[in-house]
């Protein structure tokens, strides 16, 4: 580990910005803490509630993330009240909760960590906590004592496993006044403890101490395979994505059964590496790297044994024996060391290892399963490098659960905003960059959807899909370039959606083109272009989302964009007319088809849609304005007047008709046919 300290950088900070400087530091180096892990702390005099000067400590924040961190998400505790708790034998961690409320310097503020009390029991004046891959590579391992004297002598000395609260933080500062030359302390399978009298030096000593066990591992590695080799060699990589994109959906019926998720595959060389050796299946049944993953990963991932990993019906069938064991290997883990009355979260995997082929990781949304990923990228990392030295070992059974359903602990996952309607839910929606397409995108993003934005555009797509992750969060859409005339390009946009979400819930089909012109003086490739787009290009769509919603197993909403021209056909408009009406039927058939399993079709026909549209050519509003015998610059008056509510139709109306479609408010509806029209009488469905 090379250190980013830069002086002139940090020059004329003060204690408090060098803090933060030193914490982004840490938080840049993945390999020391991992999505939220970690915390620093500085000691430094303050004015309190009384405007007396008083030593304080500033602590990370719990729920706060050291690689983004500010100023404001340091409470400040007072330090009187904390060193007066080391007259105590113990203190239970709600009450420790409650008593460090009562002395922060901003009532009210954000809670500080919940090793607040390892941090003010050090006499120190900066402290950095990291979980660093390295030293718990050390740490897990049947030869952890052993190898630490090996690395570090006795500057530096190791306490035995215990979850984070009073009397870890207790035993750490005990240690330290009896051995007040130690550099550093380990807590095994958790992480490490640097310090100094200035940020600066408590991270120079973090990078110190890190960079002698990467030393020690190197040394270790070297002309050793690691996990044992090579146990179920992996297909190429074209036969991987192959088998993925068959897998996925399956595996995400297993896992949504109670509560959808996004899925994601990894077949990174460590992944793959790890998940094709002899080693894989027993390093699976061990143990977590560090007990703050739990909370995302679970204890243990599920591991896939299967021979022929290129076969997509041997991992599929594979994968439901594997998901269904290990629901029932958790749910008697729970109920095996559940003391406290806690209630059971969802028994499915976060990490499905499958041997030969990589892994899939799951979220509620694309950035935790990613974060997931990410996770277990780091304990394949730990397991590679502990395995060297010794046999691996990770906590206890009990002490993995009284971490993952720790309160303090959950209290982090907490602090995320409530779930939207539909939140874990992946739509795709075509013609995407146009004015309703792009409507219905943001407005189911806005209800906490992931969307997939197709379109001939591509460019377009992809700036809509930019557009709407800046709004909603990164990973939150996609966009890609799709002719839904093409089976080829509609396959091509389906499978991308399958590798970036794991499936899909909702299929808006919503591109179209218009052409306008008399029957006798028509061509026929207008005719037929018409039908390509407005008619086949719905079935190409249609046809794949309903293998995909039947491959799932969890349902599906398909929403169909069509016209008040189905029910009411305008002069001089035949091909649009008639393709859209076919449009309407097949929308109708996948109702009566998709019934059965849950999946529903309904149809949005609005009328007149002219801001920002692409339908609405220039070539297509003169020949309207001239089959309505009206100027071109009175066309949107027209059509406006000649509805009952003389109003105009804009794309958001469009993108409400189909939230409600698409959504759970409409779950008892199939086969439906709304209105977004103004009210044309003609057009009434009937």
């Amino acid at each position: 580990m090379k250190s980013r300290w830069d002086d002139a950088a940090a020059g004329g900070l003060d204690e408090l910005d060098l803090l933060v400087y030193a914490s982004r530091l840490v938080g840049a180096e993945t390999s020391l803490v991992v999505w939220g892990g970690g915390n620093t702390s500085i000691k430094r005099a303050e004015r309190d509630h009384r405007g007396r000067e008083a030593r304080v400590l500033r602590v990370k924040g719990s729920g706060s993330d050291l690689k983004s961190i500010q100023k404001k998400d340091f409470p400040g505790v007072r330090m009187d009240d904390i060193l007066a708790l080391l007259a105590r034998e113990d203190m239970g961690d709600q009450e420790m909760v409650d008593y460090l409320r009562f002395a922060l310097q901003e009532p009210g503020g954000a809670r500080p960590s919940i090793e607040t009390l390892l941090h003010g029991f050090l006499s120190a004046e900066a402290v950095i906590h990291t979980h660093a891959d390295a030293i718990v590579s050390l740490t897990n391992t049947a030869r952890a004592a052993d190898v630490l004297r090996e690395v570090y002598g006795d500057e530096v000395a190791a306490l035995p496993y215990r979850r984070p609260g009073f009397r870890i933080s207790r035993e750490v500062a005990e240690l330290l006044q009896e051995r007040p030359g130690l550099r550093a302390i380990l807590l095994e399978k958790h992480g490490t403890i640097c310090w100094g009298a200035t940020p600066k030096e408590a991270y120079l000593a973090t990078v110190e101490l890190i960079s002698r066990a990467e030393e020690a591992i190197a040394q270790q590695a070297r002309g050793r395979v690691r996990f044992g080799g090579v146990a179920v060699p992996a297909p190429a990589a074209e036969e991987r994505t192959a088998v993925a994109l068959a897998a996925a959906p399956h595996l995400r019926g297993l896992v949504g059964r109670e509560r959808r998720a996004i899925v994601l595959f990894d077949d990174a060389p460590d992944v793959l590496e790890f998940s094709s050796s002899h080693e894989a299946q027993a390093l699976c049944h061990v143990g977590p790297a560090t007990p703050d993953h739990t909370i995302y990963t679970k204890r243990l991932p599920c591991f896939v044994a299967v021979d022929r990993p290129a076969d997509p019906e041997a991992v599929k069938a594979a994968l439901g024996a594997s998901v269904e064991r290990f629901v029932a290997d958790y749910t008697a883990y729970f109920q095996a060391h559940d003391r406290e009355g806690a209630t059971l979260a969802d028994p499915f995997p976060r990490v499905i290892v499958i041997a030969g082929l990589g892994m899939f990781t799951t979220g509620k949304d694309r950035r935790t399963a990613g974060i997931v990923s990410d996770i277990y990228h780091h304990t394949v990392s730990v397991l590679g490098a502990a395995s060297s030295f010794g046999p691996y070992v990770s906590l206890s059974a009990q002490d993995a659960f009284d971490v993952e359903y720790w309160p303090l602990e959950l209290f982090k996952l907490a602090q995320a905003p409530p779930e939207r309607e539909l939140s874990r839910r992946v739509a795709l929606v075509t013609g995407a960059a146009g004015a309703i397409g792009r409507a219905v995108a943001l407005r189911l993003a806005a209800e906490g959807a992931h969307v997939v934005l197709a379109d001939l555009d591509a460019a377009g797509a992809r700036k809509a899909a930019d557009d709407l992750c800046a709004a909603h969060g990164g990973g939150r859409a996609i966009g890609l370039g799709m002719d839904v005339a093409s089976e080829a390009a509609v396959r091509a946009a389906f499978e991308e959606a399958v590798l970036a979400y794991g499936g899909l819930d909702i299929v808006v089909s919503n591109a179209g083109i218009a052409h306008s012109a008399p029957v006798d003086r028509m061509e026929l490739a207008d005719w037929e272009r018409s039908f390509a787009v407005n008619s086949t290009g719905h079935f190409l769509v249609a046809r794949e989302g309903m293998r995909l919603f039947k491959a799932q197993g969890l349902g599906g909403a398909f929403v169909f964009v069509a016209t008040k021209n189905v029910m009411s056909p305008g002069k001089d408009f035949a091909a649009y007319s008639a393709a859209k009406a076919a449009e309407a039927q097949l929308a109708k058939v996948l109702a009566l088809e998709g019934g059965p399993h849950g999946i529903r079709s309904n149809i949005v026909n609005p009328d007149a849609v002219f801001r920002e549209s692409k339908l609405w050519s220039a070539e297509v509003r003169r020949e309207r304005a001239r089959a309505q015998g009206i100027a071109v610059d009175d066309l949107e008056d027209f059509y406006r007047k000649r509805n009952i509510l003389a109003r105009p139709i804009l794309p958001e109306d469009v993108a409400e008709a189909v939230l409600f479609l698409a959504s759970d408010r409409s779950a008892k509806t199939t086969g439906c046919t709304l209105t977004v029209d103004g009210g044309v009488k003609d057009a009434f469905p009937r």
